[in-house]
């Protein structure tokens, strides 16, 4: 039996935590200028600041800095923040958008001296690309190649030392040569429910919508340890509070706006628990092969394996075995069905 989701791949996943066009501006809005009002990563900003603080204090621009983990919690944020604190500006690409080493070359030989070039996606370069950001990390150089054929010669131009920050989702996809030349490499975790409904109320006072403590927390429950998750719901609820209540959101508007979105009170949506409810009913709990959950509940093997597996993995509703995947009984206990035959982790 196939189970039909009704699911649109362009219609906008709320507890997603990749950009969607709607984000844009308000999280231009919401983003943090300074280390000192970033919330949450605080190891990861401790290690920043001192790093930041002896480059300053040695007038050097800061050495090369990775930034990884999962979408939506800070990574372009950061960026700015340490062009900021550093006093220099930032220049912003990504990886898909540079296709030739020449657009790469473009780029680097207009920053200014001390200037952070921030390349999101970095995992995403082509090979070819990352031949020239090689010697332009290392001794701030770029070698371009004028003429073609016999009369063809290289030219090596010297740049101004400058900061390179990629950030990407998927630290494992980078070469090692690229990543052994960053100086800097810094995991950003998921953040914690008090984390979540601190920036939750920060929003809201930016935004001049009015919270209460209880609301801010319901909607951070809920966010999947994501900020960008936390604002989006935040402007969802805003909506219910002000038709449906009195302006206010406290945790019983929040509550309902929620169940209304349909997500739950783990932050699972309507295809997460479509996902666990086909794997228990339709195949006894698993292992069921990837190939196979997806042409059963509609959807592509890459988009369940890149979306919605990693959050029910680190719920432990779900196991990865050689088999296929495995509902656990923790998933039968939160979803109301019978566990026989489950994996216990």
């Amino acid at each position: 039996m196939v189970i039909e989701s009704g699911f649109n791949e362009q219609e906008e996943r709320v507890v997603s935590a990749t950009l969607v066009t709607q984000d844009s501006e308000t999280e231009e809005t919401l983003r943090p200028h300074r280390l000192a009002d970033y919330i949450g990563q605080q190891k990861a900003k401790e290690n920043l600041a001192v790093f930041i603080d002896a480059a300053k204090g040695r007038g050097e621009s800061l050495d090369h800095c990775l930034l990884y983990g999962p979408p939506g919690l800070g990574k372009t944020t950061l960026a700015g923040i340490i062009a900021k604190e550093m006093n220099v500006n930032i220049r912003i690409t990504s990886g898909p958008a540079i296709e030739k080493p020449g657009d790469l070359a473009a780029i680097i030989t207009s920053l200014q001296p001390g200037d952070v070039l921030f390349i999101d996606e970095i995992h995403r370069l082509s090979r070819t690309v990352e031949e020239i950001l090689y010697p332009a990390m290392e001794d701030y150089a770029v070698d371009i190649i004028i003429g073609k054929g016999p009369s063809a010669r290289s030219i090596r131009l010297d740049l101004p030392r400058f900061t390179l920050i990629g950030a990407t989702t998927r630290a494992g996809q980078i070469s090692a040569p690229l990543r052994d030349r960053f100086g800097v490499m810094l995991r950003l975790e998921l953040y914690t429910t008090d984390e979540l409904a601190e920036i939750a109320d920060r929003s809201a006072r930016i935004l001049n919508i009015p919270i209460d403590p209880h609301g801010a927390l319901e909607i951070a429950k809920r966010s999947r340890g994501t900020p960008r998750i936390v604002n989006r719901l935040l402007r969802r609820v805003r909506d219910f509070a002000e038709v449906k209540g009195e302006g206010v959101i406290t945790a019983q508007i929040a509550d309902m706006a929620l169940k209304a979105l349909d997500i739950d009170v783990l932050g699972l949506d309507r295809i997460d628990r479509l996902m666990l409810t086909s794997i228990i009913k339709n195949f006894g709990g698993g292992p069921v092969g990837l190939e196979t959950l997806a042409a059963t509940i509609g959807e592509e093997a890459i988009t369940l394996e890149d979306v919605y597996e990693p959050y029910l993995l680190q719920l432990g509703f779900l196991a990865r075995t050689p088999r296929g995947r495995v509902t656990t009984p923790k998933a039968c206990e939160h979803l109301g069905l019978p566990a026989s035959g489950q994996m216990t982790l």
